[in-house]
């Protein structure tokens, strides 16, 4: 017996995750409004390897996405066409036997244009029914309120996350849904991986540098960021005063990172590298921002505009569990001059030469999982939800229509292996689990479609060609398997 066939509480929530603007498509239909995932355009050249041209934006390409109203080379315009499929998805995705999906909810969709008087109720209309679909089979949504779909007009008509406005707005759409959806969702993350606006401003915020010319950016980026914790604070103060029994979640990216070398200097190459995500997760775990985080920007030059209020917000509200994606690792150096570098989490790092890597560059690492856990939760001491682990990989629809990704299979069954290992041996506390993705998506990082994630394949290639039917994977029948013999 393998050590994930442990039993573990019944009331674990093993389940899938995806997001709206990686999988609904629809871009342009019944109200919604242009968002800055719809701006993000597929680069061939640049697929792999080429982060930067993906992670920045430019004003010009902005204006050249607008003039566009095409989807073909614009994958999150068409997505997997999930919001005309979602009935016969989450019927599939059900009878894997999950007790949870994580997914967001478009901005763009309930507030077009972000500053709206009122919301568009063919939005609201959609997720009503979605969740329906979801509560029919008793699946716990777990929802995201920000996942990189901020409605473009904000980036054209204010300076985005910058400006203090637009989080008072994203407030106002978090309470919307928050208010309409208290009673089916339990969960909520209020901002995805909100550390990661330093490594993409751009789909984290709405950023683009050559919209503040004259102006220090990394002042821009931290000063966006710390809106984006006061509007978290703001939400988290809602849902525990009228919401009790929801709760509310810090979402950050997790890769863990090696010394390359035991020359100290690695090891603090490392610990630093590290740190730039956990001192974001302190700030809503530990509700103020930490000494050393405060130094490093103040050699940045960055001064924050805060108030005595927001600051009382920021402390007297902090998150009730820790959710992380977790995908790969990677090694730092001091010098990285002739070392071999690799891809990670939009990341780069320095190749480790004990792992295998994925045809992106990205390092398979399940014992990075158990490491990482142990770190969150000896740093927290608060509940773990693994929302995102999963692999990329370039699957073959074979003749009979069939996916044999063994690959898959033993990425999964790996990781999770070790997060049983970290529950059952290293005491660690975990609220769930969940698949990146259940069903096929574009790809964030690299706005492409061969590059498939979950375990359900969709006909769809990077030009948004393709009959879109949905084809299970063995790693569909394999996960289906291990959830019905582990409750």
């Amino acid at each position: 017996m393998t050590m994930s066939k442990l039993e573990i509480k019944k009331d674990f929530l093993w389940g899938v995750s995806s997001s709206a603007n990686q999988i609904e498509g629809a871009w342009n239909e019944d109200g919604k409004g242009m968002s800055i995932a719809d701006c993000e355009k597929f680069n061939p050249s640049s697929s792999k390897t080429d982060y930067k041209s993906v992670n920045k934006m430019t004003t010009t390409q902005i204006k050249d996405a607008i003039k566009d109203s095409s989807s073909k080379l614009w994958g999150k315009r068409h997505g997997i066409d999930f919001y005309h499929q979602y009935p016969k998805d989450i019927k599939l995705l059900a009878s894997l036997g999950i007790k949870a999906c994580r997914l967001s909810i478009a901005w763009s969709r309930i507030f077009p244009n972000g500053d709206d008087l009122e919301p568009n109720l063919a939005g609201l209309e959609y997720y009503d029914h979605l969740f329906q679909e979801l509560r029919k089979y008793n699946i716990q949504p777990i929802v995201t309120l920000s996942h990189y779909e901020m409605p473009l007009n904000l980036l054209l008509n204010y300076d985005a996350w910058y400006d203090k406005r637009v989080a008072d707005y994203f407030v106002k759409f978090s309470k919307t849904v928050i208010d309409r959806y208290h009673s089916v969702v339990k969960y909520w993350i209020p901002i995805n991986e909100i550390d990661s606006i330093l490594r993409h401003p751009y789909s984290s915020a709405g950023l683009i540098e050559d919209r503040f010319k004259g102006k220090n950016f990394n002042t821009i980026l931290y000063q966006a960021m710390y809106y984006q914790f006061i509007a978290s604070s703001e939400i988290i103060e809602y849902i525990h005063t009228n919401y009790p029994d929801n709760k509310v979640g810090s979402m950050i990216t997790s890769t863990m990172v090696y010394p390359y070398s035991s020359d100290p200097r690695d090891v603090l190459k490392a610990e630093q590298i590290m740190n730039e995500t956990l001192e974001f997760s302190d700030i809503q775990l530990r509700g103020h921002y930490p000494k050393s985080l405060i130094l490093r920007m103040k050699k940045l030059g960055v001064e924050l505009r805060t108030t005595s209020e927001e600051l009382r917000l920021l402390k007297n509200n902090t998150a009730d569990f820790i959710g992380f994606s977790y995908y790969s690792s990677i090694c730092a150096a001091a010098d990285t001059h002739g070392l071999k570098l690799t891809n990670a989490n939009r990341i780069t790092g320095v190749f480790n030469p004990h792992l295998e890597t994925t045809e992106w560059g990205w390092q398979i690492d399940p014992i990075g999982l158990r490491l990482t856990m142990n770190k969150l939760y000896s740093r927290y001491q608060k509940p773990l939800f693994i929302l995102e682990n999963g692999l990329g990989a370039r699957d073959d629809l074979t003749k009979d229509k069939r996916i044999h990704d063994k690959y898959r299979i033993d990425y999964l069954q790996k990781h999770i292996d070790q997060m049983m290992i970290g529950i059952k041996e290293d005491g660690v506390e975990v609220l769930g689990y969940c698949i990146w993705g259940g069903i096929y998506m574009v790809s964030a990082s690299t706005t492409q479609m061969s590059k498939r994630y979950g375990l359900i394949y969709v006909d769809v290639d990077d030009f948004g060609d393709g009959s879109y039917k949905r084809y299970l994977k063995d790693s569909y029948y394999w996960y289906k398997d291990f959830i019905s013999e582990s409750e």
